[in-house]
């Protein structure tokens, strides 16, 4: 997992983000095989945690595995993202 710094939004800007957490999995030849939230429980409680589907993971170990990424898009939660001019 790559974290970053995008203050100018150059990499927000074109995935349309809206939210973060906004997770992307990005196959090696660029492809976008995941993008939205990191889990189903849209809380930021850390009890709900060992029970949440977490899709981020899901989509990475079906990738790794030569399949098909089941869920390829899910909806983000988390606070908005601010752009610069907003």
């Amino acid at each position: 997992m790559v974290a970053c710094v995008d203050d100018n939004g150059a990499i927000a800007n074109p995935r349309a983000a809206k939210t973060t957490p906004d997770m992307y999995v990005i196959d090696p030849s660029g492809k976008l095989i995941y993008a939205g939230a990191i889990d189903d429980h849209a809380t930021t409680d850390p009890s709900d945690i060992p029970n949440s589907k977490n899709y981020v993971s899901q989509a990475l170990t079906e990738a790794m595995a030569g399949q098909q990424v089941a869920i390829t898009y899910t909806r983000p939660y988390g606070c908005s993202v601010k752009y610069q001019g907003d």
